[in-house]
């Protein structure tokens, strides 16, 4: 008798397996999108090339960031090994003296000793707590010469004194040794950020890097622009200062007789110009040197080693990063900004440059470019964070 059971529909066979077409369609798909997923990915989906100089801009910033972090851990791990070292040596001499004053008091009780005193031999009494307690229990500091007694005091003292030098040493070892550890985190977050940036700017095409090249261009001719227009304004402010003085003086003589003609006020603008000059002149034969992250000289330098050796080569002595300097003078407003004046950037107080007049300023900008004269504008007028008189 025949069988009235419909035939099923054969489906494709995996290794014997009769595969469901559902589960086939299933298996399609997912290989479909792992295709996608792994194909290269589109121009729509690549970064725009506003989008690529944004970002290179912002870690060439976090990398100058990490390079203050990096200058101030360097300075306080100097410092902090100085103190040690310094420490250590006082411990080593101070240790000296007490080994020469508990050989003098082992004298001592060797000789009580030797007369029949009842004080324990000299191996006894250099393993007890202190010199002080061998004396005390024998009740024997009445029979002890005046100059026996001094020797115990003294070395009571010294060994106090030691052991306290001993724990600072062990302190600042430990600090020491957690600004390594910050120094070490710094410099690695600078070499990651640099490796970002340089890593982006690489995979550009050359018709990108043309394009990129043309944006920068642009932003330079606005930062001049800029400029330009700061030293007019600049000009016209300095012109109306010397009218009023020539007034103020022409009023002065008239009804004075004598009298000296300059004001404490000019006498402090020429005693900072002097200065300045010197600055700006050791600074403008930097030119063309690199920036170097951490380097505050002869042969590169980055922008706080920059500003505080020319301000050095005037004899005014400058912290060393770009946070310290900001608060080493007296703030003034861009519009009063003088040659020799320290300029600071972005909220961080990441960069700073020293100014030369005209809108202009002379600083070390970033990894991979040189110290040059450019204006203080050339990231644009709200990056500007302060301006700053240094001496």
């Amino acid at each position: 008798m025949a069988s009235h059971r419909k035939s099923r529909t054969p489906g494709p066979r995996v290794a014997g397996i009769r595969t469901p077409v559902l589960a086939t369609a299933a298996l399609t798909s997912v290989a479909l999108l792992s295709q996608t997923a792994n194909a290269a990915p589109t121009d729509d989906d690549r970064p725009s090339l506003e989008e690529v100089e944004k970002k290179v801009g912002d870690l060439y910033r976090q990398a100058e960031s990490a390079t203050e972090k990096y200058n101030a851990a360097k300075e306080k791990t100097a410092k902090q090994r100085k103190q040690v070292d310094t420490l250590l040596d006082d411990v080593a001499k101070r240790t000296q003296k007490l080994n020469e004053a508990r050989e003098e008091l082992g004298s001592f009780a060797a000789a009580q000793y030797r007369t029949g005193a009842g004080i324990p031999d000299t191996a006894t009494f250099l393993l007890a707590d202190t010199p002080q307690d061998i004396f005390d229990q024998s009740q024997l500091m009445d029979r002890m010469t005046g100059r026996q007694k001094v020797a115990v005091d003294d070395y009571v003292t010294q060994q106090s004194e030691t052991m306290k030098k001993r724990q600072e040493a062990t302190e600042s070892l430990e600090t020491l040794t957690e600004s390594q550890g910050d120094l070490k985190t710094a410099k690695a977050t600078v070499q990651k950020k640099l490796g970002d940036a340089r890593e982006l700017m690489a995979k550009l095409t050359a018709e990108e890097k043309a394009r990129l090249a043309a944006i920068e261009k642009k932003k330079q001719q606005e930062a001049a622009r800029k400029a330009a227009e700061l030293a007019r304004q600049q000009a016209e402010r300095q012109k109306a200062q010397e009218e009023a003085a020539q007034q103020e003086s022409g009023t002065s003589d008239s009804s004075e007789s004598s009298g000296s003609a300059t004001s404490p006020s000019t006498s402090t603008d020429s005693s900072y110009a002097a200065k300045a000059e010197k600055a700006i002149a050791f600074a403008r034969a930097q030119i063309g040197k690199p920036y170097v992250w951490g380097a505050t000289g002869p042969g590169s330098y980055d922008c706080s080693g920059l500003t505080q050796a020319a301000w050095k080569a005037a004899g005014v002595t400058l912290p060393r990063t770009t946070y310290d300097q900001v608060d080493a003078g007296t703030t003034v407003p861009v519009s009063q900004a003088q040659p020799g004046d320290l300029v600071f950037f972005y909220d961080d107080i990441t960069h700073v440059g020293i100014y030369i007049g005209n809108g202009m300023m002379i600083h070390a900008p970033k990894p991979g470019a040189y110290v040059r004269e450019e204006s203080v504008y050339y990231d644009g007028e709200s990056s500007i964070h302060s301006i700053v008189r240094p001496a």
